[in-house]
């Protein structure tokens, strides 16, 4: 445990730091060397990394139809009727993040709009490794759904039998995406932003994943030409806020779920009552030995904060500086604290809100900044999936109306042009 007020300002710094990535340069350089063997090999350099990080020979990349419906077809009731609900509920909140096209006249006979249009192809990145995520799945291939987005392409990394698991197969049916790759890693990235003869380029990459990853999304975007992606989401992170009110086994629980996704993940929690503190640490020990990913969590929590402040207002101050993906309010009159929390990814007020309604089911998505960047940067949304773009339609009264402005100010930039296409047409008119 750690007294907020008894450390120095660089200490408090020091403190809300992120578990260090790997090193940064060998990791880049690592990353562009797959990117440019992907270049340079196209599917064969994804067949030769998929045997080097997947330990399995692949003869196809695209997962055929009839392998979908045979692994399907092997899923429980159960299983299929909860990935239901999650998905019902996803499409739910995303479709009333519909936004409205916009006509304004700003001058008579100038008429101005901002329209929407669905993305037209898209990638999809399912993380696989330790954990499979349906989920995720959900998250991306419900929204991009209802955007509308006509070409939804998934990769995702092969299991040892040169497949997927069978609920990330169900959840893409449901969300009507017909291409699924069995590629992972950076390479799923280089191969979605550059294209081969199995997988054809997108125009933005949307998913979580590992640090390579991460830096595969950021090196494709900086491409002349290449895709857009949704964000710099890295390791998974939560912050729990909580008073001496709080129930400890509720906030262990809420830390282990982070705790469990990867050893690089952070869990955090911010309180103002001692005794809860060492209560919430007796919990994570006890729950600890509950857990079939309990090397995982142990590892992730040798990262994980515990900190002490004088009061709820302090604690707060600490989370909008450490700017948290999930960000948890276990305290009297959570509400009340909203309008206070200014950098947060997604936040789960109360004690019957758990991180892991976010992650499956409630509606939000679960595809957050993370590593600070709640600062700057939103949840995935509707939005993401979606250009704008605006139309411009003058009537002769309304080049009257701002033609000479045009001029004016064409004029004093010294752009003669520019002013010339505005004169003959006005000309035109006299």
């Amino acid at each position: 445990m750690q007294d907020w007020n008894q450390l120095a300002t660089p200490q408090q710094a020091a403190l809300l730091r992120r578990p260090a990535l790997a090193d940064n340069q060998s990791l880049s350089q690592a990353v562009t060397a797959i990117i440019e063997q992907v270049a340079n090999e196209a599917d064969e350099a994804l067949f030769s990394l998929a045997k080097r990080f997947d330990g399995v020979e692949l003869t196809d990349l695209r997962l055929s139809n009839v392998a979908v419906e045979q692994a399907i077809a092997a899923l429980s009731n159960e299983r299929k009727a909860a990935i239901e609900l999650a998905y019902q509920n996803i499409r739910k909140f995303h479709e009333a993040q519909r936004p409205q096209d916009v006509q304004v006249e700003t001058s008579p006979g100038v008429i101005c709009e901002l329209k929407h249009q669905a993305i037209a192809s898209v990638g999809l990145y399912i993380p696989g490794g330790t954990a499979p995520l349906p989920s995720t799945v959900l998250m991306l291939g419900v929204t991009a759904q209802v955007a509308g987005c006509p070409r939804k392409v998934l990769c995702s990394p092969p299991n040892k039998q040169g497949s997927l698991a069978a609920e990330i197969l169900y959840a893409a049916t449901l969300c009507e995406i017909d291409e699924i790759y069995l590629c992972g890693g950076a390479q799923a990235i280089a191969a979605m932003a550059l294209g081969t003869p199995s997988i054809a380029k997108v125009d933005k990459i949307f998913g979580p994943g590992n640090s390579y990853v991460t830096e595969a999304k950021q090196q494709v975007s900086r491409i002349p030409g290449g895709p857009a992606i949704d964000m710099p989401a890295g390791p998974s992170e939560v912050l729990v806020i909580a008073d001496e009110f709080a129930n400890p086994a509720f906030v262990a629980s809420d830390l282990l779920s982070q705790a469990e996704h990867g050893v690089d993940s952070q869990a955090v929690l911010v309180s103002d009552s001692e005794p809860l503190i060492s209560a919430v640490k007796q919990a994570v020990e006890q729950q600890l030995s509950r857990l079939g990913r309990a090397e995982i969590a142990r590892q992730s929590m040798q990262h994980g904060r515990y900190i002490l402040t004088r009061n709820m207002a302090e604690a707060v101050e600490v989370s909008n500086q450490y700017g948290p993906e999930h960000l948890i309010l276990q305290m009297e009159n959570p509400r009340s604290w909203l309008d206070k929390l200014t950098n947060a990814g997604s936040i789960f007020v109360g004690p019957w809100s758990p991180e892991s309604a976010g992650d499956y089911a409630s509606g939000t998505n679960h595809v957050l900044p993370t590593y600070g960047y709640a600062r700057n940067t939103s949840s995935l949304g509707l939005l993401d999936f979606l250009r704008r773009y605006t139309v411009q339609d003058l009537s002769q009264e309304g080049l009257k109306q701002i033609g000479p402005a045009i001029m004016c100010l064409a004029d004093a930039e010294g752009l003669d042009a520019h002013k010339q296409a505005v004169a003959l047409r006005l000309d035109a008119l006299k």
